[in-house]
């Protein structure tokens, strides 16, 4: 896809986050946990992210699954680097992002990789456009699905995020 159209912040986010070694430093830095527990990035554009999440013995349960909370922080970054993208492009207006709420549906056990998408990229970009113009906060809930090697649904997640100017 073309990235011409976008804020070449964007643009640089994008290519930050697909380069191998600098994208796990950063999640070995930021988000520890994930990185343990084998949370990767496997795409990133101005649309969609999709994460990935192993089922092994750092992200397992006592069920011989997906630990739920390894599920939650795969979702959450495939909701999360899109978020940060357009925050960064936002710039030089400054905007914070925090959720501020979860709602997750479990369909079935994930006991191999799960992979997951949020394809809500432009309703994040347009909320915190609409945040950095205004100043005021804005709450937008973006979703994510969970699915297994051969397509089935596992889990489904709504996150709702808070984003505000800062001054």
């Amino acid at each position: 896809m073309e990235h011409a159209t976008f804020h070449p912040a964007v643009r640089s986010f994008i290519r930050f986050a697909g380069h191998p070694l600098k994208f796990s430093l950063f999640l070995f830095w930021k988000l520890p946990s994930a990185w343990l527990a084998g949370v990767r990035l496997k795409q990133l554009d101005e649309q969609q992210c999709i994460t990935v999440v192993p089922f092994r013995w750092l992200s397992q349960n006592p069920f011989r699954s997906t630990y739920f909370a390894c599920l939650a922080m795969a979702a959450e970054m495939s909701t999360g680097l899109l978020s940060m993208m357009y925050v960064r492009a936002a710039a030089p207006k400054r905007v914070s992002m925090l959720v501020t709420g979860m709602e997750a549906s479990f369909v079935k056990k994930a006991t191999g990789k799960t992979w997951f998408t949020c394809q809500d990229g432009a309703a994040i970009q347009a909320a915190i456009a609409r945040t950095a113009a205004t100043g005021e906060p804005e709450v937008l809930t973006v979703n994510s699905i969970g699915k297994s090697g051969d397509g089935t649904v596992i889990a489904s997640f709504a996150i709702t995020w808070s984003f505000k100017g800062k001054a």
